[in-house]
């Protein structure tokens, strides 16, 4: 049995698993956490609460590091299980996910608030029964035009140019989530917020 530490944090990269989901806009949050795993010398490779995850440190900080194999929409099942095996409350644990409403290269961290019509943060919000979880939304891009159907959307990939805009943001989603941790949500929010290639 693990040592519940009381501030314990759990972080939540959001994706659907599949090869042929891997570089979809959809899959943000799981390249993202894919990039924090690796800084920290973290192998996210254990098989439970319906979804894979590792556990390593944070300058003394226990972290979890999860990634939801439920597919987006049932996301918040498996974050649910997971938060409340290791008494996580919803102010400790940070998801990672993919922005429409941003362009590529772009960040917006936030405290709260609703799903903004993203299924997987519905689900999580919907599970927890609250709103009051930190969230790095990372820039995907609008829709083409408004008439573009959303799924068929956030399923497709990137062009060149916005893999390279998008290289810029996936890490500074990975450091702004380690930023939450050891300096707080607003610190993170004026050192990442809006930030650029």
């Amino acid at each position: 049995m693990f040592n519940r530490n009381k501030e314990s944090w759990l972080i939540v990269g959001l994706g659907n698993p599949g090869k042929e989901y891997a570089n979809t806009k959809h899959n943000c949050g799981f390249r993202a956490i894919d990039l924090i795993a690796g800084q920290l010398g973290c192998k996210i490779d254990k098989g439970k609460f319906q979804g894979l995850y590792g556990q390593t440190t944070y300058n003394g900080t226990k972290l979890y590091l999860l990634k939801p194999q439920t597919f987006m929409n049932l996301s918040g099942r498996s974050v649910l299980q997971m938060s409340a095996y290791y008494n996580i409350p919803p102010q400790r644990i940070i998801v990672l996910f993919d922005d429409i409403s941003l362009e590529p290269g772009r960040l917006r961290i936030r405290s709260d608030g609703s799903a903004g019509g993203h299924n997987g943060i519905k689900s999580i919000i919907a599970e927890l029964d609250s709103q009051e979880f930190p969230r790095v939304k990372i820039g995907v891009g609008a829709k083409p035009h408004k008439d573009a159907d959303l799924a068929e959307w956030v399923l497709s990939g990137f062009t060149a140019q916005e893999e390279k805009a998008l290289a810029v943001s996936l890490k500074n989603a990975a450091d702004s989530a380690l930023c939450i941790i050891e300096h707080g949500i607003y610190e993170a929010a004026n050192r990442f917020n809006g930030s650029h290639p």
